[in-house]
């Protein structure tokens, strides 16, 4: 659906919600002395869930200041525009504001039934009770919280599939690019080696050197820098490769599935070497997508620290890895390790002393790239 079409239908939503409160009023029995705030209160309380997508938690509070502002008005009418933001409030994630929220406005409510002239306790708590019970709110959080876990699977099963499809890609190229290593670099090496002896040592004799030889020295320097050209081309794939300035947007894919993901860095991303910038992003996103996986973290923290000789990256997680359990060597943390040795670097994975993993990796940036 377009976003136009998005937009167009939430005001369709609040625009309706804002008549069925105006249809009530008019329909109870209410003070004619408040009656045009109350129904202007009725009005924007419905009109504010037009925003509900945007803006969940100040909807939130204006759904609710108007249901009490109309209940203290004299008008008997349920707040059906505050259940709606409770729901939209859960199932953007705001849980802990709904529940504060709510809570304030079951207290609230009998004190501005109270407020509408009403002096008998037992009165005002039965027209609170009858404009938001409590099972009404559970419900409404309980629908928006349903429909946020069902989103976050679809979500994760999606990225699931991608990621899966992307792998196996990844790992025909890096297939293809080892069979090419093997058999063809080694013959490159040696012709391109021994033609090059060969010319030094004509110089060092002081004979012509042969043309041909020449071209021979010269073709094998070409094709020996476009074979590596060519293995890192399969090893990185057909887009150009991340780095470490796209860790920003690891992290806030990693958000998006419900994991409280934070990311600190330290010090300037300056002259680092292309293939220390690329493992560095290789590393954050093999271990984002582990705790993703297998963690059943709630948080993760990525620190990045930027030092003159090397760069130092940290994931930590708050998953069920316990302090005493052995890390299982899987596919992708040896991976990680095989990238991180041959950068001369050193890779740590381990269990946290407070419950969680932790990898850190150190990547020296005098490496050539």
């Amino acid at each position: 659906m377009g976003r136009e079409r998005i937009v167009l239908r939430d005001w369709a939503i609040g625009a309706g919600v804002a008549a069925i409160l105006v249809v009530t009023g008019l329909s109870g029995q209410h003070s004619a002395g408040h009656a045009v705030l109350g129904y202007a209160l009725l009005t924007i309380g419905g009109l504010a869930l037009a925003a509900r997508r945007r803006a969940p938690v100040p909807v939130l509070a204006v759904t609710g200041l108007c249901a009490v502002g109309y209940q203290a008005a004299g008008f008997d009418v349920p707040a059906v525009a505050f259940l709606c933001a409770v729901y939209a409030a859960v199932r953007a994630g705001h849980r802990v504001a709904a529940v504060a929220a709510s809570l304030i406005m079951l207290a609230a409510l009998p004190l501005a039934a109270m407020a509408s002239g009403l002096h008998d306790t037992g009165a005002a708590f039965a027209r609170a009770r009858g404009a938001l019970e409590l099972g009404w709110l559970i419900a409404a959080g309980a629908a928006g919280e349903a429909l946020r876990q069902a989103e976050r699977r679809a979500i994760e099963a999606e990225r699931t599939r991608e990621e899966t499809a992307l792998r196996r890609a990844q790992e025909e190229r890096l297939h293809i690019a080892r069979e090419l290593h093997d058999s063809l670099t080694h013959q490159i090496s040696v012709i391109k080696v021994q033609a090059e002896v060969a010319v030094h040592l004509a110089h060092k004799r002081g004979d012509p050197v042969p043309e041909a030889l020449l071209v021979i020295r010269d073709a094998g320097r070409e094709a020996s820098r476009e074979l590596r050209a060519t293995l890192a081309a399969l090893r990185d794939g057909d887009h150009p490769p991340h780095g470490l300035e796209h860790v920003p947007d690891l992290v806030q894919r990693a958000r998006t599935t419900g994991l409280d993901a934070t990311l600190t860095i330290e010090g300037h991303r300056d002259d680092v070497p292309a293939v220390v910038d690329r493992t560095g992003y290789r590393i954050v996103q093999e271990s984002l997508t582990n705790i993703a996986r297998h963690a059943a973290a709630a948080t993760a923290s990525v620190r990045i620290d930027y030092r003159p000789d090397a760069v130092a990256i940290q994931v930590d997680d708050d998953g069920k890895a316990a302090p005493d359990s052995a890390p299982v060597p899987g596919v992708g943390l040896l991976g990680m390790r095989e990238r991180v040795t041959a950068l001369g670097g050193h890779l740590s994975a381990e269990p946290r002393r407070e419950g969680g993993f932790t990898i850190r990796a150190e990547l020296p940036v005098d490496h050539p790239s």
